[in-house]
């Protein structure tokens, strides 16, 4: 496995390598420019996922600029939202979220959700629309890798029924208690990255006794627990956060491993459950 000063990548499809380890954002609050700055100038972070929906493209693109970095030093990750759907709407959403963000191109473009948030003639059909739209701006540079967010088998199925290209990479929720390990494997039977998101299941994996318990044996905190077992199950992993010491925290995962035993005892955590959309009845 290569790596990004330090970081391990996973290999796309496609031949890039993007960071096991980024920093998320999100709406609602969940976006601060001095935490982003600091994961870029102090942590090392190179990997950074946003999304139209969240509402700080603009900000997060100052915050590049004033962290320094090169952009070709970057892994920019971000999101179609559904209510863009179609393939000429598709196309405009793109380029205006990169205009919003004074980047020339994304490293990975997803489309957020199986779901169109508009009437269509059949989701199936306007997914495919979508997708062909994705497929020429990952031809024409604007995009170095496509994928999806919140995919189930069935959509991908369907997807690889409707297109020519492959995506790249589906990013779902992922975390001890909603594991999706039939998706998993279908992922990578079919050379799609599996990326993970929620890996603390927005706070409620902090208490569990099992999680406190392996991480009193490492000197760890629960988190760094959750993120270290999903970055050490291959899985691309984006963790949240506004505050720098927990930007700190969660990138020191990287600087220690579990035992296999502890990875068994989490993977038998899971219970289905998600603390985000549940996609799981989309058509």
């Amino acid at each position: 496995m290569a790596s990004v000063l330090g970081c391990p990548t996973v290999p796309l499809a496609n031949g890039l390598q993007i960071p096991i380890f980024g920093l998320g954002t999100s709406h609602d609050g969940g976006y601060s420019h001095d935490a982003v700055v600091y994961a870029l100038t102090e942590c090392g972070v190179r990997h950074l996922d946003t999304a139209k929906h969240y509402g700080c493209e603009e900000m997060l693109g100052k915050s590049i600029r004033d962290s320094g970095l090169a952009r070709s030093d970057l892994w920019l990750t971000n999101k179609l939202w559904p209510g863009d759907y179609g393939y000429e709407d598709t196309k405009k959403a793109c380029m205006d979220s990169c205009s919003r963000m004074g980047v020339e191109y994304f490293d990975l473009y997803l489309m957020h959700w199986p779901g169109p948030k508009k009437p269509c003639r059949s989701n199936r059909e306007m997914r495919a629309d979508t997708w062909r739209a994705l497929e020429e701006l990952y031809k024409e540079g604007v995009c170095r890798a496509i994928g999806v967010s919140n995919f189930m088998v069935h959509h991908l199925e369907q997807l690889k029924e409707d297109c020519s290209e492959i995506p790249h990479v589906n990013q779902v929720e992922y975390h001890p208690f909603q594991q999706s390990n039939e998706l998993i494997e279908y992922c990578r039977h079919e050379g799609i990255a599996f990326q993970g998101y929620c890996p603390l299941a927005k706070g409620q994996v902090l208490s569990s006794p099992t999680i406190i318990q392996v991480a009193q044996k490492y000197g760890r905190t629960p988190a760094q627990i959750c993120i270290r077992w999903s970055v050490q199950n291959g899985a691309i992993t984006i963790p949240k956060s506004t505050k720098k010491e927990h930007v700190a925290e969660n990138y020191q995962v990287l600087g220690f491993q579990l035992d296999e035993e502890d990875m068994l005892v989490i993977n038998k955590m899971h219970d289905g459950r998600h603390v985000s959309w549940d996609p799981r009845d989309v058509e």
